[in-house]
Parts: structure tokens; sequence; C-alpha cells
């Protein structure tokens, strides 16, 4: 059995149940639905699709919306996220670590978005693997962006949250992924306010 990362075992616990509760809306529903709409506007066709790290599913709401025909499915490490995003009746949401995510087959588009900023440093390379494994075409990153790695405190809490440059990381890893659109997402945006965060689309060419 794999130990689980003191990360991982953070967001399982309490403290990601109080994630789950403060975190809910329809007001971050349609901020998801402006930054998907805009992020995913240089794509093809997406029938299928693989959320890593859904949460109480916010992001899969919003993607419902805009991709109605798509097969929705989602990771869970959080029990609590896990139930209340099964509930919403619009994915397959499997619980578990995305670590231990069993890619049986790929989909059009993997996508991870404010997940790899809370993941163990050490671990990111098999996050990334799993991210580009589980795609046949898309790979959609959406996370806090630092160009050299730093540790910023949490809530309190150290060693929870890690800006980086995620992105250039994954293009440097794998020689046919080619950036195609990139954008940031402002807190103080008047329509649409979320997280000072980026997101960069990718795609595999031969």
């Amino acid at each position: 059995m794999r130990q689980i990362s003191e990360q991982e075992a953070f967001w399982q616990g309490e403290f990601g149940d109080e994630y789950v509760d403060r975190n809910d809306g329809p007001a971050a529903i349609a901020a998801n639905i402006a930054l998907f709409v805009k992020a995913l506007s240089h794509t093809a066709r997406i029938d299928s699709l693989l959320e890593f790290g859904t949460n109480r599913g916010l992001n899969l709401q919003a993607l419902r919306q805009i991709l109605p025909h798509c097969e929705l499915t989602g990771i869970e490490l959080n029990a609590k996220a896990h139930a209340l995003a099964s509930k919403l009746g619009i994915a397959e949401v499997w619980h578990g670590s995305l670590f231990d995510y069993p890619i049986r087959q790929q989909v059009d588009l993997s996508l991870i978005k404010g997940v790899l900023i809370h993941l163990d440093p050490a671990l990111l390379p098999q996050a990334y693997e799993q991210l580009y494994r589980a795609s046949r075409r898309y790979i959609l990153v959406a996370e806090y962006y630092n160009p050299t790695p730093v540790e910023v405190n949490y809530r309190g809490h150290a060693g929870k949250l890690f800006k980086r440059d995620f992105a250039g990381e994954m293009l440097d890893r794998y020689s046919d992924l080619q950036l195609i659109d990139y954008g940031f997402c402002y807190q103080r945006d008047p329509v649409f306010p979320m997280g000072d965060g980026f997101w960069f689309l990718m795609e595999k060419r031969a």
C-alpha cells in the first residue's frame, strides 16, 4: 500500500471538510463558466473529460453547462466533497487520491484546477504523468503561478500551498505537448471574480 502524503491526509480531514463548506454557490459556478468558455475556446469537440480534484463539483457543474453532451468524470479525495459531487448526478466521481486513480481509457481533456498547488512538490512528476496519460489530446492546468517554486503560508498552515510554473514543467517534460492558449483570472474582476491564478491549455501533437 502506498503511504499517503502529509498534504493528502490534510485534505482528507477536517480542514478539507471546512473547505467544502465555504466554497459553494451560483457565483462560483458562474465564474467557472466564464473561465472554461475562454480556456476551451480553441479546442475541437470534447466528448469526454476527467477532472483531477473535483471537490464538491463546482467545476463539473460549469462544464455541464457549456459541454452538455460531454461525458464527465471526476476524482476526489475528500469523502464529504465526493458525496456532494456524486449526488449532483452529472458525472461519475471516483473516490480516492489522484495518484491512485486507475487510468483505463483516455479522455479528450484532462484538467486540474487549484489542486497542484496543494500537492507535495516531490510528487508533482507523478501528478503530471497522470494528467498526461489520461489525455488523448488536451490538458488544462489552472493554478496559482510563479516563475520559480515558492511556498506560501496557507490559512496559518505551512507546507500546504506551493506556487510554481506547473504548465511550463509539463511542457519541458513532454516533447509532444504544445501550449495552445493561456489566461489570467483576477480577484477584482467586477463580474466574475476568482483567485489570482493562470490557466494554460496544452495539446498533444505528434
